[in-house]
């Protein structure tokens, strides 16, 4: 009975692992990072991604969460037929003048793992820069 129960357990195991997805079975993407090149400070700023469902079985987009609160996103809600594409946005709030790397992570119904999307660029301040005149010598 000891060894029934051994065989039953690993017979269970091993289709349980067999069957895991990973992401790339499912879905595939155009990119996973979208340039967003310079953006002008104060103009909030929106990234797509194009998914195909590379799967044999509708893919559902479970959840998109951003990294951080200065990003919002969207999402397909609608299950992707097989073959079929769909979306999902980032907009960043370009609030704060530099490079920004923002990342917003996907997760896939039936699949374990995230996928993670980025979008990056530049904020610039349309303000000339100032100088201070240099002093050259002392009196």
């Amino acid at each position: 009975m000891k060894h029934l129960f051994v065989a039953l357990f690993t017979l269970i195991a091993v289709g349980a692992m067999s069957q895991a997805k990973k992401a790339t079975d499912v879905a595939k993407f155009s990119s996973q990072t979208v340039d967003l090149g310079r953006v002008k400070v104060g103009s909030p700023v929106t990234g797509t991604f194009t998914v195909t469902n590379i799967g044999t079985t509708p893919l559902v987009i479970e959840n998109v969460q951003p990294s951080c609160g200065c990003t919002k996103s969207d999402y397909t809600k609608a299950p992707i037929e097989a073959g079929k594409s769909g979306s999902i946005t980032a907009t960043y709030n370009a609030a704060v003048v530099g490079n920004f790397n923002k990342t917003v992570y996907v997760k896939f119904a039936g699949v374990n793992e995230q996928v993670g999307l980025n979008i990056i660029g530049t904020v610039f301040s349309d303000a000339a820069p100032t100088t201070t005149p240099v002093k050259t010598g002392s009196k």
